[in-house]
């Protein structure tokens, strides 16, 4: 995956972007139930990472629900849009490959359609650097596209871009947790909700070995 490309088409679609998902976890209660068990399960004095965050819509919402939330994208005009909407979220420019963030810092992290923008042979090292963030048995909940394929984007919106999105099995990305260090305690997959591209998603939830 060419991450530049990656950064440029989110950079370019990021007020767009903001506008279409500012409030898409009202019609998500499902999500909102998996992020609750992300809230439950993590202390209070610890930190929970948005890994890929975009303009930190789900940071907030986490916030807002009580734990300090820290909000991680590529993008700078994601980040930019996230400080503006959200003032209430740390947000930090980085990648998911050499996280801008001590060891051990968080409590728990999510990644909500971050790792498509991966190429496979690179998810060792992005797991990797997930488990060094975290605190011991510290919780990961990260979904995806489910498939072996890539899609790619030129327009998206209005916009040119020119992004790839690559589509995994659950139970390869399983495998590749467990062989970071993780133990996956949660494997869901569902259908597309009317309003979202027609596509089945999974969600793993996986706790770091101490």
């Amino acid at each position: 995956m060419n991450h530049d490309d990656t950064r440029q088409g989110y950079d370019t679609v990021a007020e767009s972007y903001a506008a279409r998902f500012r409030d898409e976890l009202a019609a998500k209660p499902l999500d909102c139930a998996l992020l609750a068990s992300i809230i439950e399960q993590t202390a209070p004095d610890a930190p929970v990472a948005d890994l890929g965050c975009g303009p930190g819509h789900i940071a907030a919402w986490l916030s807002e629900k009580g734990l300090k939330s820290v909000g991680i994208d590529l993008s700078a005009a994601m980040v930019s849009t996230g400080r503006r909407e959200h003032p209430n979220v740390e947000f930090r420019e980085g990648d998911l490959l050499e996280l801008p963030a001590a060891d051990g810092e968080f409590g728990s992290a999510i990644a909500f359609y971050s790792i498509i923008h991966l190429a496979p042979s690179e998810l060792p090292r992005a797991f990797a650097e997930v488990r060094r963030t975290l605190r011991p048995e510290g919780l990961f909940l990260v979904a995806f596209h489910v498939g072996t394929h890539v899609r790619h984007l030129d327009e998206w919106w209005g916009h040119k871009v020119n992004i790839d999105f690559q589509f995994f099995e659950p139970a390869h990305i399983a495998d590749l947790l467990e062989a970071a260090g993780f133990k996956v305690e949660m494997r869901m997959d569902r259908v597309h909700h009317p309003d979202e591209v027609e596509t089945r998603r999974a969600y793993l939830l996986a706790r770091r070995r101490a």
